[in-house]
């Protein structure tokens, strides 16, 4: 075949305005901090992880010769707010804004979070600076001039976040509830919540332009998501099966088996460095989320964490919303990490069985394309049929029945056959 082979955050932006400002701390662990243009000066997102990160942040955002109007934190993570103090000491006209959950988890530190983070970073500070104004969790916000929508999610990546929307370009401030292209901490073993806040976060800002993350490069939102979404999608489908009553240490999952899951992750993710600065942090997330599935009622499980998951806007089954999204985001490696070890494409009668060659056939057929899903034409346990256009060279194109066959966390079988 060739390729086959409603409030202000669902209204569209309407106004041009300068780009935020970004500082990235170094890895690992590099974690960011955005300038925005305001009217009466730079409103700033997150404080860095250290106060000496956060003053090479501070050197940047002087460069623009404008004050400093306001400071906001997104959660209350190590990473995000160690630097605080050092802001409030180089900026100290302008107020540190939280919201209220916000504040009350940063002073509670019911985790131990900071002792950890000062065991693990000497440069951690010895005290943190909190916020000195407190803001009503879903409250809009009035800053430096401008109107920002705020959102509260909670019991996901962190206990509680805040993100902040600018209505008027679609800009959107997420803190760690997606990230780009990085390695997350799952430390919290709440990755069914993640998954939940995901859909929430996609339907409240569904219009939203730019996504600004706290760890990774700027990018669409909706893509953002998506790639969140169907990482711990597939880090959940991996530790799933070590923590089975059958599997080779029950409950626990055994060095060897640990050590499998974070192979397959590193191959299905390469190059995704990780978000925090300690070096246990690919172990310590298979062990959170194996003790969060191993503790799991399937039967209570939530429609966005079931092993058949279904991407919250388009109704795909999860593998299969990664191998549209992978052949859309040009991702070869998340495209074949879709599929399983031994699966079966069919491509207009050609075969290819094995994800070594199916892996082949898409980077030569299918990498460089625009895959739109117009509808699920069929839709059972285990399998979905497509009707779709695929555009080889990004545009034009053909309509084509995408048939997936699904186990668990991967496509078994796909067959590509042109749309009558």
């Amino acid at each position: 075949m060739g390729g086959c082979s409603n409030d202000e955050g669902s209204k569209p932006p309407a106004a041009k305005a300068a780009q935020p400002g970004r500082f990235a701390s170094p890895n690992p662990g590099s974690v960011n901090v955005y300038w925005i243009q305001a009217p009466e000066g730079l409103v700033l997102v997150d404080t860095s992880r250290t106060p000496a990160d956060a003053r090479k942040a501070i050197a940047e955002i002087r460069k623009t010769g404008r004050p400093v109007a306001a400071i906001l934190l997104t959660h209350s993570h190590p990473d995000h707010v160690g630097g605080a103090g050092a802001f409030a000491e180089a900026f100290p006209r302008a107020p540190i804004h939280a919201s209220r959950a916000t504040d009350k988890a940063m002073r509670e530190d019911g985790r131990r979070f900071y002792p950890l983070a000062r065991s693990a970073n000497p440069g951690f500070p010895a005290k943190v600076t909190y916020a000195d104004r407190v803001f009503e969790d879903g409250a809009p916000l009035q800053v430096g001039g401008l109107r920002l929508v705020t959102a509260t999610f909670a019991e996901g990546e962190s206990d509680t976040a805040t993100v902040y929307h600018r209505a008027d370009t679609g800009d959107l401030f997420s803190g760690d509830l997606a990230g780009s292209k990085v390695t997350p901490a799952l430390i919290e073993g709440n990755s069914c919540g993640w998954l939940q806040n995901l859909d929430r976060l996609g339907r409240r800002f569904s219009a939203a332009g730019t996504m600004y993350p706290g760890h990774g490069a700027p990018g669409p939102a909706r893509a953002l998501i998506d790639e969140q979404r169907r990482y711990l999608q597939r880090f959940r489908g991996l530790v799933r099966p070590a923590v089975a009553p059958g599997s080779a240490g029950g409950r626990t999952v055994t060095s060897g088996e640990q050590r499998s899951i974070i192979a397959e992750m590193e191959r299905t993710h390469p190059g995704h460095p990780p978000v925090a600065d300690l070096s246990t942090i690919a172990q310590e997330n298979v062990r959170a989320v194996a003790r969060e599935l191993a503790a799991e009622d399937p039967a209570k499980t939530p429609a966005a964490c079931s092993d058949e998951a279904r991407d919250g806007t388009n109704g795909l089954l999860a593998p299969v919303s990664a191998y549209v999204g992978a052949v859309n985001d040009r991702n070869l490696d998340a495209l074949a990490g879709a599929f399983a070890a031994d699966a079966e494409l069919i491509d207009v009668g050609r075969r290819f069985t094995g994800r070594a060659a199916i892996r082949a056939w898409a980077e030569n057929e299918v990498i460089g394309g625009r895959l739109t899903v117009t509808r699920v034409a069929e839709n059972r346990p285990g399998h979905q049929r497509l009707l779709v256009r695929f555009a080889p060279g990004g545009s034009g194109g053909f309509d084509a029945y995408y048939a997936f066959t699904v186990n668990g966390s991967s496509i078994t079988r796909a067959e590509l056959t042109y749309a009558d």
